[in-house]
C-alpha cells in the first residue's frame, strides 16, 4: 500500500506536547510561557497551567511529530519540563 503525502501529513498529526508539573517554576511563569510562545489567549493558557498544577501534566499543542518535537524544546529553552507522546 503506498501513502500519498497529505495522508502521510495526517497520520503524522498525532503527536502532543505534554508539560509536566515541576516544583520550580511558579504558575504565573507558565502562564506567561503559554501566551508568549502558543498565543494562547490568558484564559486558555490559564486553564492549561491550573491543569498542569492539578493533574501533574497538560497536553499544551497538537500537530506534527516534527512540530511537537520543536515545541518540546522550546519549552525545555523556557525552563519548562515538557516531553512529547503520541496523540490517544
Amino acid at each position: 500500500m503506498t501513502v500519498r503525502p497529505e495522508e502521510e501529513q495526517l497520520l503524522d498529526a498525532g503527536w502532543v506536547t505534554i508539560v509536566w508539573d515541576d516544583p520550580v517554576n511558579l504558575m504565573s511563569y507558565v502562564t506567561h510561557v503559554f501566551t508568549t510562545y502558543f498565543g494562547y489567549p490568558e484564559v486558555k493558557a490559564s486553564k492549561l497551567m491550573l491543569q498542569v498544577h492539578t493533574e501533574g501534566k497538560a497536553a499544551v499543542s497538537q500537530g506534527s511529530r516534527e512540530k511537537m518535537e520543536s515545541d518540546v524544546d522550546a519549552m525545555h529553552s523556557y525552563g519548562l519540563w515538557a516531553s512529547l507522546e503520541k496523540s490517544s
